[in-house]
């Protein structure tokens, strides 16, 4: 099931225009979520990337997006609290392959210089498309006869 969220512009705007009658703050594991009275409606603050509901890890936090959001009285449900923090190990694998693209980034642009050089530098001996595709040909074909002589 599909929890129906509110994010932070339209939290922003509601406050804005007085609509919002309450703010309630719910202990979860890990962290704190909000959910925000309005109208007929009861909806938990969204995270602003993933839509999904936002868990402030620290009260403090919380009740300073509050105060700047323009609400400053909330009640507070502490029963299912658990200070615990969620592990997050889709994260580090996501910085572990941050990392690794950053570090084929770095190695694919150090080729693309070493090869401009080589190309700008007068000495460079130039090898024609024809005669490398001869010497391919030939040395697939010497690789073939020896697999096919392993083979038997």
């Amino acid at each position: 099931m599909t929890v129906e969220t509110i994010d932070h512009s339209t939290l922003s705007r509601l406050v804005e225009a007085g609509a919002v009658h309450a703010a309630h703050v719910v202990g979860k594991t890990g962290g704190w979520s909000v959910i925000i009275r309005y109208g007929k409606a009861e909806r938990p603050l969204a995270a602003q990337r993933s839509r999904q509901v936002r868990l402030f890890k620290r009260m403090d936090t919380l009740v300073s997006y509050l105060k700047d959001v323009g609400i400053s009285q909330f009640d507070v449900d502490a029963g299912d609290y658990a200070p615990e923090t969620a592990s997050r190990p889709d994260r580090a694998e996501a910085l572990r392959r941050t990392h690794q693209a950053a570090e084929y980034n770095k190695w694919f642009r150090e080729q693309v210089e070493e090869a401009i050089r080589e190309a700008d530098d007068p000495n460079t001996v130039w090898i024609p498309h024809d005669v490398v595709k001869e010497e391919m040909a030939r040395e697939r074909a010497e690789l073939v006869a020896r697999l096919k002589g392993k083979a038997k």
